[in-house]
């Protein structure tokens, strides 16, 4: 069979995107989260199944067809996500509102949206009455008359939960945004932050001197456009962040790796989540001071941004953090599905405890024996694993796992995001049970497991191959 020539290898890789943003377009508007969540699922499917024919077609494109090739691809799948308005979040909702008291000047942390002392900010698309109260997704509200009062924000009776970079954020969007914009502008703005991502994995990778391919892991991934821009949430910024904050930490440069640790505090302060790469940016470091370069950045700009919310707040500024985690069942395993693969070998009461030992374990190895030149690697490692474990029931989390293969190269843990979608979108129809879990991250377990086998092979197959005589060294007869 001869090998593809460059134009045809091109032409065959733009078909493949072509197909998986139309295929994207069909379902960010078939919106079947509620009434068909096994349909949609099947079009989540179909996504990844021409996601994954995208990228063995990029594997055959010239170096030199890649990165405009990876770019423009990203602009059209990144686009499919502004198609709609969210479709399986309403969190973005609460961005908005957010948003909207902060321009008020009133601290998104005093007060809950059904509070009647922001009643003068409600408005009809945010907090609909009467016969628009009807369908899913909606939560009803205390008030007075009979018509119905209602409301599009998840949890209304409850504080703000967002940490200080992701307020700033959504008060720059309301300022920004055209009166009765609704959910456009934090789209609009998921989807640049989303580019600026392909943008600066690409330059990281360019840098070094990688393969800029990589970047499609991200570019063209599914769950962009689904969750980072149709459903807008924040934890898009918090990628950006940490991405290009472990960028500069690679960085020999103590002023680039401060920077970096800036960043990484940015980070961390969008979504708290962000704290799981701190392990993989301490990579290799064997002395405190070293360490305390990235450290000390990142805790000084997170105390420094949640300073002025403190100042300005005459409640708590972690919100409903304590009560969100109790919902979701990381203090009682028992009453949800959260590591629902450590309970399947363990007691609940022993599922917690086991987390934390294996994920402080491999957080040691990798600032131990990681690459300080590959500060991804380690973050990848301690962020998939932790999501395996965890077995988190929300599928925009692994965004961040996205990005990290993107820079890696690891492709087997994009199944852990596929396993994430799995048990969001299908959640419902299974009565969000622990099987559903235990099968998604249990294969996505079993990719990572055997393809770290594959690798490992390869490695000493090619350690153990002998060299091939040059002809200087070539044995003379």
């Amino acid at each position: 069979m001869k090998p593809l020539t460059p134009r045809t290898a091109s032409a065959a890789a733009v078909l493949a995107v072509a197909a998986l943003t139309a295929v994207l377009s069909l379902t960010v508007r078939y919106g079947g989260y509620f009434s068909d969540p096994v349909g949609l699922f099947w079009w989540y499917t179909a996504c990844w199944a021409l996601f994954a024919v995208a990228l063995l077609a990029l594997r055959r494109v010239p170096a030199r067809r890649v990165a405009w090739l990876i770019a423009a691809g990203a602009v059209a799948v990144t686009a499919t996500g502004l198609w709609g308005p969210p479709r399986t979040s309403t969190d973005s909702y609460r961005y908005a509102w957010d948003g909207r008291v902060q321009s008020a000047g009133i601290s998104p942390y005093d007060h809950t949206p059904q509070d009647p002392a922001l009643a003068r900010l409600r408005d009809p698309w945010l907090f609909p009455t009467g016969a628009a109260c009807t369908g899913p997704g909606l939560a009803p509200v205390p008030h007075t008359g009979s018509a119905p009062h209602c409301t599009r924000i998840n949890r209304p009776a409850v504080h703000t939960i967002y940490p200080p970079v992701a307020e700033a954020y959504f008060l720059a969007v309301d300022r920004l945004s055209p009166d009765g914009a609704r959910h456009k502008p934090l789209q609009a703005g998921a989807a640049l932050i989303s580019l600026g991502v392909t943008g600066v994995l690409l330059l990281i990778l360019r840098r070094r001197g990688d393969d800029l391919r990589k970047a499609a892991y991200w570019a063209w991934c599914p769950a962009v456009p689904l969750e980072a821009v149709n459903n807008a949430h924040v934890d898009v910024l918090g990628v950006l962040l940490a991405i290009a904050g472990l960028g500069l930490v690679a960085s020999r440069s103590p002023t680039r790796r401060a920077a970096g640790g800036v960043l990484i505090g940015a980070a961390i302060a969008t979504k708290l989540m962000p704290a799981v790469v701190l392990p993989g940016a301490l990579s290799g470091v064997r002395r405190l001071r070293d360490a305390a370069a990235v450290l000390l950045p990142a805790t000084a700009f997170v105390v420094l941004a949640y300073l002025p919310y403190v100042l300005l707040s005459h409640g708590s500024v972690f919100g409903y953090l304590g009560g969100y985690v109790e919902e979701e069942g990381y203090e009682d395993p028992s009453a949800g599905s959260r590591y629902s693969l450590l309970r399947l070998v363990l007691p609940d009461t022993w599922a917690f405890p086991a987390l934390v030992a294996v994920i402080a374990g491999l957080s040691l190895y990798v600032m131990w024996r990681g690459d300080p030149r590959r500060p991804w690697k380690g973050a990848l490692t301690v962020t998939g694993w932790a999501f395996v474990l965890l077995t988190p029931g929300y599928s925009w989390y692994v965004l961040l796992l996205v990005a990290l293969v993107a820079l890696d190269g690891r492709w087997e843990w994009l199944g852990t995001a596929l396993a994430g979608a799995a048990v969001y979108v299908l959640g419902p129809a299974f009565g969000h049970q622990p099987t559903l879990s235990n099968l998604a991250y249990g294969a996505a377990a079993a990719l990572v497991v055997v393809m770290s086998r594959v690798r490992r092979g390869a490695t000493t197959r090619a350690v153990d191959r002998p060299a091939a005589p040059t002809r200087q060294g070539a044995p003379r007869h």
